[in-house]
């Protein structure tokens, strides 16, 4: 499958938290506890999403027919998770899939493509987290070829921080 990132707007603000809020959705029927505040996000959450619109740093995910399979943000440094640091690398976060679009390969498909911008780009790394707790997600990420390098812990959750190695 083709797919094409395309750069979110302000103007798209309400469907990027609609994005959010069908994720919580769909993670709560499989009995995960994670992203459950994106049902009804708390003011620092919408501000966080406004920040990253305006930095230029969410990206829709469109198919070949135009339609809008997912998100991403996909930013240049992650200080909140990652400290400072010194290898180039790029930090993916946010990454949605419609529930339509689930379980056909789409994750990995957006992964590499996001992989080939950063060896553009002259990255070291590709990084992500996981909440600790999303078993699931963290399974994914390790069979997507992310090594478990640290964890971050916050005030509500334990992430798991995972890096690929761009060859």
């Amino acid at each position: 499958m083709h797919i094409e990132f395309t750069q979110i707007s302000v103007k798209d603000k309400d469907f990027v938290l609609t994005l959010f809020k069908e994720a919580a959705i769909k993670i709560a029927k499989m009995n995960i506890n994670h992203w459950q505040y994106w049902k009804n996000p708390p003011l620092e959450k919408i501000k966080w999403v406004e920040e990253g619109i305006q930095n230029g740093e969410f990206f829709f995910i469109k198919n070949t027919n135009d339609d809008i399979i997912g998100m991403v943000r996909i930013l240049n440094e992650d200080i909140l998770y990652w400290g400072q640091q010194e290898e180039k690398s790029l930090y993916v976060h946010s990454l949605v899939v419609r529930e339509d679009f689930n379980r056909k390969g789409i994750g990995k498909i957006i992964l590499d493509k996001i992989e080939g911008i950063a060896k553009k780009e002259g990255c070291i790394f590709l990084r992500l987290d996981a909440v600790a707790t999303n078993t699931k997600l963290c399974n994914y990420y390790e069979k997507q070829g992310f090594s478990k390098v640290g964890t971050k812990k916050l005030t509500n959750s334990v992430n798991n921080l995972y890096q690929r190695a761009l060859t």
